[in-house]
């Protein structure tokens, strides 16, 4: 008998939850098949069988709190069962047309109508040609007839009820903690697109053929913010009790949604990092994160968040920071407006940026010159190459 154990947890994950059982008792499973997902407040881990056999028992159901190394179940190895021989087909019993004469028999094998559901009303039974007819005049009554669904009218008043995950409540648990424990205010200001989408439209098959990857806006803006965090290290520090930690490496988190919820994977060292590295990474987390492969280590961490609210139509929002962070940027729907540019009315595919920032620990001068740093350089992507 193979005991199937809860994987070692990361020191900083103190429990977690049986989310989803993938086998029954009595599936057989491959070794290495995933038997069960074990969701902590951070990521989701699978747990493989180790060994082929017959599932015989489930210890933790869905829904249950576990520890590092617990029992979960235990399986029985062994080889895949012979597979049953299929039964032979039962005949069907013939259809009742003993009780009518020739001719009415023939009408009902036309239309299509089994004698066992009509009742003969002549001498001894025997169907007569109008209990057919009878019979067909009440079964078209019946199909035309408007049929009320009881129980769809009442499943559509009805309210469905369903646990938070994990992650789910820890993200409500962050957010209001960010709420709760920072002096957190938004600055906007709003971006001309058109040099970067001029620069993207030049340049994009040449890219892509070389880095085999689609150059997306990410990559601008993660290269701005990391210039601009260079500029104003308020920005990339930290409140710790009565402290503050200047961060002297620049970590970005990268707001993901997942069908479990939001997740923020850290991009690290983005100072180092070429346009093809970060549209790279960027695409290896979003995928992790909606196939919930992220790590521990890839979620812990983080001096400064992004998020992209545009990709989903936002026009304008006020982001939540994510603690221990000091601030993060929002990014917004890119749409045409008319501006005023040389005294003169131009079409411009504009977007707004929103910044909030922890108070406590950045200024409103450094928030609003950070932000006007990000403006500027994705505003005119070459003083990105020329540092200034």
């Amino acid at each position: 008998m193979i005991e199937v154990l809860v994987p070692e947890l990361p020191e900083s994950v103190a429990d977690a939850t049986v989310a989803t059982w993938h086998k029954q008792p009595g599936d057989f499973v491959e070794r290495d098949e995933v038997l069960v997902e074990i969701e902590t407040d951070k990521v989701v881990l699978e747990v493989p069988a180790t060994a082929s056999g017959i599932l015989k028992e489930i210890i933790e159901d869905e829904g249950a709190t576990v520890l590092s190394k617990q029992l979960l179940a235990k399986i029985e190895a062994g080889d895949a069962p012979a597979a049953k021989e299929e039964a032979a087909p039962v005949a069907e019993e013939p259809v009742k047309t003993a009780d009518a004469s020739p001719s009415v028999r023939r009408l009902m094998l036309e239309k299509g109508i089994d004698a066992r559901e009509i009742k003969g009303s002549g001498k001894g039974g025997v169907i007569t040609r109008e209990d057919v007819e009878n019979f067909r005049t009440a079964k078209n009554k019946d199909e035309t007839a408007p049929k009320v669904d009881i129980v769809a009218a009442v499943a559509a008043r009805s309210d469905k009820r369903v646990p938070m995950t994990r992650l789910r409540k820890r993200v409500a648990e962050r957010l209001l903690e960010a709420k709760n424990s920072t002096a957190m205010l938004t600055t906007f200001n709003e971006v001309n697109m058109k040099p970067i989408m001029d620069l993207r439209k030049q340049y994009q098959d040449v890219f892509e053929k070389k880095h085999g990857i689609r150059l997306g806006f990410m990559s601008f803006y993660i290269k701005a913010v990391t210039e601009a965090l260079k500029r104003y290290p308020e920005v990339n520090a930290a409140i710790d009790g009565t402290d503050i930690v200047y961060h002297n490496f620049f970590d970005i988190s990268i707001a993901v949604s997942t069908p479990r919820g939001l997740v923020t994977p850290v991009l690290r060292d983005t100072d180092t990092l070429s346009v093809a590295d970060i549209e790279k990474g960027i695409r290896e987390l979003a995928i992790k994160g909606r196939d919930g492969k992220l790590t521990v280590d890839e979620m812990m961490g983080g001096n400064f968040t992004v998020t992209n609210g545009g990709v989903f139509g936002s026009l304008l929002s006020t982001p939540i920071i994510n603690p221990p962070q000091a601030a993060i940027l929002g990014m917004h729907k890119i749409q045409d407006r008319p501006m005023a540019v040389d005294g003169k009315v131009e079409i411009l595919p504009m977007m707004y940026l929103a910044l909030s920032y922890d108070h406590r620990l950045i200024d409103g001068k450094e928030s609003v010159g950070f932000l006007v740093t990000i403006k500027e350089l994705l505003e005119d992507p070459t003083r990105l190459l020329l540092d200034v």
